[in-house]
């Protein structure tokens, strides 16, 4: 069997972007205390949460032929972190202050080689302009349940396209994962989604969990 590629995330809208492209790998989600310094900038937290997470995959690992990828996402507004939220209540703050403005949406990622200890670790930020949104939407928005589990609060690729009057940068970045970036890291790595030729066998044969 060829080497794997493993995604350490559980995230669906990951699992979705990467089956989208044509990879083929296994899903093995890690679960780690998120515990970054608060002198940390904003835009660096994604960054430092990726390459936790990265070192945690290759320590449950270990063992494994095969390339694991992690990645964390969030929305910044005003230098500060909006994760996802922690209630209801704290979802519509979040909206109400994204309302009419533009916010960074930073993803960090790692790509690194379970054998040989390479590691790979980018970000990308895509600027993200909301359009005024009435107290109404903000509450009929809520009551969908979309925003709970989405950084700052909201889905584009789902309802909260409504939200949105225009973005800068890479889409795919604000669903969760800058796949034009990840697939030029992944192909450092021997993975290309449709190569040809001797690129063709470096493509992993695994079932897709």
């Amino acid at each position: 069997m060829l080497r794997q590629l493993i995604l350490a995330s559980a995230s669906p809208r990951r699992r979705q972007l990467l089956k989208q492209v044509g990879y083929s790998f296994h899903v093995h989600p890690v679960d780690v205390e998120e515990n970054i310094s608060h002198d940390l900038p904003a835009m660096d937290v994604p960054l430092a949460l990726a390459a936790i997470k990265a070192e945690a995959a290759a320590g449950q690992l270990q063992g494994r032929d095969g390339v694991v990828l992690t990645a964390d996402t969030v929305v910044v507004l005003d230098n500060k972190v909006l994760g996802k939220p922690a209630s209801e209540a704290e979802a519509y703050a979040y909206l109400k202050a994204l309302s009419g403005r533009c916010h960074d949406v930073v993803t960090g990622f790692a790509v690194r080689d379970l054998k040989k200890g390479k590691v790979i670790l980018e970000r990308e930020i895509t600027r993200v302009v909301f359009r005024i949104l009435s107290q109404e939407e903000i509450k009929a928005y809520v009551a969908t349940g979309e925003p709970m589990d989405k950084a700052g609060a909201y889905a584009i690729q789902g309802k909260g396209a409504l939200l949105v009057e225009r973005i800068e940068g890479c889409y795919y970045n604000v669903v969760g994962l800058p796949l034009p970036r990840v697939a030029l890291a992944l192909k450092e790595f021997g993975f290309a989604p449709f190569a040809t030729g001797e690129e063709k066998s470096a493509r992993p044969v695994s079932d897709n969990d």
